[in-house]
């Protein structure tokens, strides 16, 4: 455990952190809108495929931002945990589809079960929050089709953010790390001895 709060992991996290909440809060309550949610920041649920300390650094970051939801205490720790949960298993399927293993496929596996995790889970629970327990079904005949709604338009909103921008920003943390840039690697970058 001491090679895992290295400093640099450290403020790897923090980094995270304050970017999810960065990207969340300045869209303001469109980040929070139950039909499409405005939330570039959930591209950044990728990053477990990279790094393990973006899971804690993602549900703090989701938790900070869920503040200034209008779902109350139940999106500030439901919200937050589901998050977290997806975090956890998008860092499994990095750990599965090692980014080591360069294939187009194992490439595309790990991208895409990466981002799977993220997507789904949030569509699957948020409408919960939205429908049930914050009781928002005004305008649905009824509870059901409000969630169903919901679902849907978390299941798009989910996959813009993680795979329209998620894919982009992997396959730049991917080149970075593969040309040894000290920031997106956690090894020791070695320099050539210079003569003289």
């Amino acid at each position: 455990m001491k090679n895992f709060f290295t400093t640099k992991r450290i403020c790897r996290a923090g980094v995270i952190a304050a970017l999810y909440v960065a990207l969340t809060c300045s869209f303001g309550v469109l980040s929070f809108n139950g039909l499409f949610q405005f939330r570039p920041a959930e591209a950044l649920c990728i990053l477990p495929l990279f790094y393990p300390e973006a899971i804690p650094a993602l549900w703090i970051g989701c938790m900070l931002s869920n503040l200034l939801s209008q779902y109350g205490v139940a999106d500030i720790f439901l919200g937050s945990f589901v998050t977290l949960a997806a975090a956890f298993l998008t860092f499994l399927m990095g750990k599965i589809f090692s980014e080591t293993k360069h294939s187009a496929l194992n490439t595309t596996l790990r991208i895409g079960l990466g981002g799977f995790f993220p997507v789904i889970l949030n569509a699957l629970v948020v409408p919960v929050i939205i429908v049930y327990i914050s009781g928002l079904t005004e305008g649905f005949a009824s509870a059901a089709i409000a969630y169903g709604w919901n679902f849907f338009s978390l299941l798009i909103s989910q996959s813009v953010w993680i795979y329209g921008l998620g894919i982009p920003l992997t396959l730049f943390i991917s080149r970075m790390r593969k040309k040894g840039v000290s920031v997106f690697i956690d090894k020791k970058v070695s320099y050539p001895q210079s003569c003289g």
